[in-house]
């Protein structure tokens, strides 16, 4: 049989992502993802916003030290990437801004959490080409970025092309396809955003993801590929969650999947989630160990 490979990999950022300035679910749901992870005797990735490092340097070096690895996750989870839908208020990078500002984001992540950082992901799974090879040019190996569900091609780990990060080619980074569910029939035109596997083990439970996940371990079983799920979960859900924000001179109110049973219910689901892959025989890994793995 093949081997699984399970990758969860943990966006430090702000709470409910781009949209609040809160480090609420960073302070407090950050030791509990910790304590699940210790007594499962697994380990996860987490990328870190510079910003998030640089105001909460506890919470990282607690990660580092934990033996968790450390990634990084933008300077201030921006786009860095291509928009692949549009966001008011949230302006992508222009391609010479990249490199720059990823430099800035891993000087930072790096002084924090007081380790050196080799794996990325993009806020959203809004990746490009130029953030693989500014990737690249900064000594990071291993992108965690590609939004299967979008693309379509790519499901398991490859190093792309130079000239095109969405197809095969011989980059030093290694792009991880996050997880999404490639057997279902998709309501979506054009984006098929419902492929998407989050934030489905608190919203649907642990019991339906699991489903999912033997679903594409067959499909790769078919395409005679690896079986990689790679997760991104974030550390406010796994906190309460408030259903509206205000702040400055306006409030934001999240779509109700965005809240929706953060705290105990989400803990207790991805525990559950832990143990059931671990029973089909999954092994845990860090986006560094996957380097290797696919070397």
């Amino acid at each position: 049989m093949n081997p699984i490979y399970v990758l969860f990999g943990v966006d430090m950022e702000t709470d409910v992502g781009s949209f609040t300035p809160f480090y609420e679910g960073v302070k407090h749901g950050t030791p509990l993802l910790l304590d699940l992870f210790a007594k499962k005797g697994i380990r996860g990735t987490f990328f870190f916003t510079g910003e998030c490092a640089k105001e909460n340097p506890g919470v990282a070096k607690m990660v580092a030290e934990s033996g968790n690895e450390v990634g990084c996750h933008s300077l201030y989870h921006e786009t860095v990437g291509d928009e692949l839908f549009p966001i008011p208020g949230v302006k992508p990078l222009l391609p010479h801004e990249v490199k720059p500002r990823l430099q800035l984001c891993k000087e930072w992540v790096e002084k924090a959490a007081g380790v050196k950082t080799t794996s990325f992901r993009c806020p959203r799974l809004w990746g490009s080409t130029a953030v693989v090879n500014a990737l690249e040019v900064l000594g990071f190996t291993c992108d965690v970025s590609y939004p299967m569900y979008f693309y379509r091609e790519q499901f398991a780990p490859y190093h792309p092309d130079r000239t095109d990060w969405t197809k095969k080619g011989d980059s030093r980074v290694l792009e991880v396809p996050n997880f999404a569910d490639m057997s279902m029939e998709s309501k979506d035109p054009g984006l098929e955003r419902d492929r998407d596997q989050w934030p489905l083990f608190r919203i649907m439970g642990a019991e339906y993801i699991f489903g999912k996940s033997v679903s594409f371990i067959e499909f790769c079983r078919k395409k005679a590929i690896p079986s990689v799920l790679a997760f991104y979960i974030h550390p406010w859900e796994f906190w309460p969650m408030k259903a509206s924000y205000h702040f400055g001179e306006a409030a934001v109110i999240p779509d109700e999947f965005i809240t929706k049973n953060c705290g105990p219910i989400a803990l207790q689901e991805l525990g559950t989630l832990v143990d059931d892959l671990a029973e089909i025989g999954a092994q845990f890994v860090t986006a560094r160990e996957l380097v290797t793995i696919f070397a």
